[in-house]
């Protein structure tokens, strides 16, 4: 058996014996996440290819800074079981990971347990299966979990963010495997989300770098502020990277039940992100007590100790995404701090190099 080598830019063979255990095979030269994987032979990457150029660079990225072309995004999809149809998402999602807002040398760096979230959106989410209603974090569809399996697995070849030298998470996480949702804009109250950007587009895909959902259960409240009081609660504590890092995100996915009562009682996404930075703040004295080192707005030290300090110095640092099937549990998702996130759109060719930080 041939397979495409990972993390060339052209395409170099590399012979593995029929009866071999492609695992360790690819284990032996420091490939793979740990899971079983399809081959990617020859034939099959050209499949996902679908007769289009595959040598041209697309993106470089750190931290071994490594270039990403149409052909080593297409090995790493086929190994981790993604169709044709989920490579431009792929793709879009690569050329947002080397914007530098995004900064991903840091997020690869860092000893937080940051992972790339990929959200897509728009009529992409639908024709390619992506998944955002009931249990949309979690496993079962092919598209969520191949896509991002394939986004890890291209940081692992192709950026090296390996643990030790290339990834330096002192725990790591599960979300590291692979972290792909779409937004549920079908049940979303609102328009959708690249709209709150001003994207006007009819696919999109966006990257925020963050940690795994924090849960938010209210199982009664038919008031937005009872709902958002305790999504205030999740993201106001000491123990997250945001709470010393004033530019830090918040991504905050309600499901369509507690985005429907928002949206019924008049609110909008930007009243719902303007009520949380105002309710999401702890003392400034315990967070200059908790943080030595901190990287806040200037604004934000002359804080006096008994100021209610925010979470975040903008309300434009807190997104607002619905996501999820019925029952009443949103989540809060903090971004690593350092990092911003981004949405791109999703073209018919080759994507160009707009982006905007979202």
């Amino acid at each position: 058996m041939y397979v495409d080598k990972l993390d060339e830019p052209t395409s170099v063979l590399l012979q593995v014996d029929d009866g071999a255990d492609l695992v360790d095979a690819l284990a032996q030269h420091g490939w793979g996440d740990g899971l079983p994987v399809v081959a990617p032979t020859p034939e099959r990457v050209d499949a996902m290819l679908a007769g289009n150029p595959g040598d041209a660079v697309i993106a470089v990225l750190p931290p071994r800074f490594g270039e990403a072309t149409r052909r080593t995004l297409a090995v790493n999809a086929v190994m981790a079981g993604c169709l044709p149809v989920h490579l431009p998402v792929l793709e879009a999602a690569v050329r947002a990971l080397a914007r530098p807002e995004l900064n991903l040398r840091g997020v690869n760096a860092t000893t937080h347990c940051v992972a790339p979230l990929l959200i897509v959106h728009g009529e992409v989410a639908r024709t390619a299966g992506y998944h955002g209603g009931r249990g949309a974090f979690g496993p079962g569809n092919r598209a969520n979990a191949a896509t991002g399996r394939a986004l890890r697995l291209v940081l692992l070849h192709v950026a090296g963010a390996t643990i030790g030298d290339g990834d330096a998470s002192t725990q790591g996480g599960p979300a590291k495997y692979g972290y792909c949702v779409a937004e549920n804009v079908d049940a979303s109250p609102w328009p959708a989300y690249p709209t709150t950007i001003g994207m006007d587009t009819a696919s999109a895909v966006t990257v925020h770098c963050g940690e795994a959902p924090h849960n938010v259960h209210d199982m009664e409240s038919d008031d937005p502020a009872r709902i958002l009081d305790k999504v205030a609660s999740a993201m106001a504590t000491t123990a997250q990277n945001n709470a010393c890092i004033s530019q830090g995100e918040y991504l905050v996915a309600l499901c369509p039940e507690h985005a429907a009562t928002c949206a019924d009682a008049g609110w909008s996404r930007r009243d719902v992100a303007s009520y949380l930075f105002q309710k999401a703040r702890l003392p400034a004295a315990e967070l200059k007590r908790a943080f030595a080192l901190r990287a806040w707005e200037p604004w934000m030290e002359r804080l006096g100790d008994h100021d209610p300090a925010p979470m975040t110095a903008h309300p434009d640092n807190i997104r607002i995404l619905v996501v999820g099937g019925p029952g009443k549990h949103s989540s809060v998702i903090p971004s690593w701090g350092m990092t911003r996130s981004v949405t791109l759109p999703l073209a018919d060719g080759p994507l160009g190099n707009e982006s905007t930080p979202c």
